[in-house]
This record gives structure tokens, C-alpha cells and sequence, in this order.
């Protein structure tokens, strides 16, 4: 029997929102930081199964989520297209050589890193139940495409935009060749048993409405039709955070099953936005989390009592913060499950 989660996302209204958190695998949880410690770095972490299902299963096991989604990285792509890529302590993420210094034909795919990642989602579907919804995801093209280009995160994208605007040709390569391989690497995580994946579109909201257009609603819709076509029964979350005012257009456009909501959202404006029975998933923001209070719980009620009409995953605006107390995570799960 499907959870309640998988459920949701295919257009039921359990009676209680079912919940999951985006990164609640990870660095707030002792346990994550005891076996990070023991293992040595992410990188390491991700490409051993063992650890990686470990991890994955770590947030289900103390909080009961009814989502467990696969502990990975965005990063995972570039790599196996032949990217360099490491995890600096204190950094955040580098790829290198970049695409402003070299092109993806001089890249060397590595497809087998894929391999470990696939067995991740094995293992951890073996060890949950089956009520609780096992998740895969992708980083969107266009928010890929911004890392693989400045070599690291950036404020505003400003090397990703620049590149489009000069030379958009070169641009549609580089966001062509990510969906393609993206294809592939989410196929092979629902074979493996992925019951839904999730689209992380993080820096959307860094493109103007004719760029967002271009580099994150065609991109998606072209991957989303394409997991449509070889497995139509795997709902697709679409997450184009930052995207404000063009969230509508990219949940008519995209096809995409259900919409995640970053926490700057009205979730008023949401629900009498978007195509009646759509689901909706989020949107706490992360930061309240972690301070917990009386308006955690006020802030818990009123998102639930937005979406009342409509299957409504619960879940952040954006990942979970990492010095985001245990307590607060059951403040926000007691005041949702009453």
C-alpha cells in the first residue's frame, strides 16, 4: 500500500498533511554528525550506499517523516559528465575545470558514479516501510548550469546570466546536455526505487520572465515529459525557488505533478494561483524552525489551514538549517499531527 505521502502527491487529501523536510537528512541530526565524523567527507559520504541509506533513513527513524528523500547532491551530475568536484571544508562545493575555462567536450563522463547513488536508494527502500515514500531528486538544468560555470555557488548568478545573454547558443548546449544526462540519472533512481523525485530549481528567481522561461520552464518540462513517458506513474515535484509571480506559468507549463513553495510565499496566493487540485508541498520558512516559539506553531496552523481545499504536502520553504534544534523539528511536527 502506497503512504500517505505518494497518496497526496497523486491528488489525494489525507486528513492530516503528511511531512517531509528538504535536507532533513543531514547536519542538525547527532547521529548524521557522528557518522560524518567517523567517515570522513560528504563526498565520501554520498558514493558509500551503506552510509548514504544510512543517512537517509537517520531523520525517519527519530521523527517518523512520511517522505525519506535520498541523501546526495545536486553536484552528482556535473560529476559524472566528467566535472571536478569537492567539498571544502567551510567552502561549499567546487567544480573545476569550469565551463568559462573549458567545454563539455573536453570533459570525461564517469557514468558508473551514478552506480553508488542507485544503490543507495535500494538499500534504503529495503529498510523503510511502505508507507513512507522513498524520494529521489535532481538539481534543475538552469540552477546546474550556474555551478558548472562559475566553478561554485554565487550571489546572484551573475556568471550563469551573463553566459546566457552572450552567447545563448553555448548556453542551450550546456542546460541540453544536463537534461539529458538528469534523464537518465532519475530514470535510474526510480528503477531502483524512487516512488517520487523532486526538481530543485534553487536559483530560479536569479533569471528575468524571458530567461525564466528559456533556462527553467522549458528545461523542466522537457525532463518532466520525458519521466512521463517512461514511467507515468512517478510523481514529479517541481521546486523553482525564488520564482514569485511565475509560479503559476511554470505549474501550467512544466507538467510537473505537484509544486514546492519557498517560504516567501502567500500560501492564500498560492491556493487561488494554481490549477484547482494541484499539490501543493511546503512552505515553513526554514529560519523559524530554528528559533521555535509561539509563532512556530500559529505560523504550522495557518499553512495547513491555507491549503484545506487542496492535497497539501507539508514541508519548509527551503533545506533545514543546520543548527536547527531537535526540539523545534517536534514542536513543528506536534503542532501538524496534533
Amino acid at each position: 500500500m502506497p503512504g500517505p505521502l505518494l497518496d497526496c502527491l497523486k491528488g489525494a487529501k489525507p486528513d492530516i498533511a503528511p511531512v517531509w523536510l528538504m535536507r532533513q537528512a543531514g547536519r542538525y541530526l547527532p547521529e548524521y554528525r557522528e557518522l560524518r565524523a567517523d567517515k570522513g567527507g560528504f563526498l565520501e559520504l554520498v558514493y558509500d550506499s551503506e552510509a548514504a541509506a544510512e543517512i537517509t533513513i537517520q531523520p525517519i527513524r527519530r521523527f517518523g517523516f512520511d517522505g525519506a528523500i535520498l541523501f546526495s547532491d545536486i553536484l552528482i551530475v556535473p560529476h559524472a559528465m566528467g566535472q571536478g568536484l569537492e567539498f571544502l571544508a567551510g567552502e561549499g562545493p567546487k567544480l573545476s575545470p569550469t565551463l568559462l575555462e573549458t567545454t563539455l567536450a573536453d570533459f570525461t563522463p564517469a557514468y558508473e558514479r551514478f552506480d553508488p547513488i542507485y544503490e543507495t536508494v535500494r538499500l534504503t527502500r529495503s529498510q523503510i516501510s511502505d508507507d513512507v515514500t522513498m524520494l529521489g531528486f535532481a538539481g534543475s538544468p538552469w540552477t546546474v548550469a550556474t555551478y558548472m560555470i562559475a566553478g561554485q555557488g554565487s550571489k546572484d548568478q551573475g556568471p550563469a546570466r551573463l553566459l546566457a545573454y552572450r552567447d545563448p547558443g553555448l548556453m542551450q548546449a550546456i542546460v541540453d546536455a544536463i537534461i539529458e544526462v538528469s534523464v537518465t540519472y532519475l530514470r535510474g533512481q526510480i528503477d531502483a526505487g524512487a516512488e517520487a523525485v523532486q526538481l530543485f530549481d534553487s536559483w530560479a528567481g536569479s533569471l528575468a520572465p524571458d530567461e525564466f522561461e528559456r533556462w527553467v520552464v522549458a528545461p523542466n518540462a522537457a525532463i518532466t515529459a520525458q519521466i512521463k513517458q517512461s514511467h507515468p506513474d512517478t510523481p514529479v515535484i517541481g521546486f523553482p525557488k525564488g520564482a514569485g509571480a511565475k509560479l503559476p506559468g511554470y505549474a501550467r507549463e512544466t507538467g510537473v505533478d505537484a509544486i514546492g513553495m519557498d517560504e516567501t510565499l502567500d500560501p492564500a496566493w498560492v491556493h487561488a494561483s494554481l490549477p484547482d487540485g494541484m499539490p501543493v508541498q511546503g512552505n515553513l520558512d526554514p529560519l523559524l524552525v530554528e528559533a521555535g516559539g509561539p509563532m512556530l506553531a500559529k505560523r504550522v496552523r495557518a499553512i495547513i489551514d491555507a491549503f484545506e481545499d487542496r492535497p497539501h504536502v507539508f514541508n519548509l520553504g527551503h533545506g533545514i538549517g543546520q543548527f536547527t534544534p531537535i526540539e523545534h523539528v517536534e514542536q513543528l511536527l506536534a503542532a501538524l499531527r496534533g
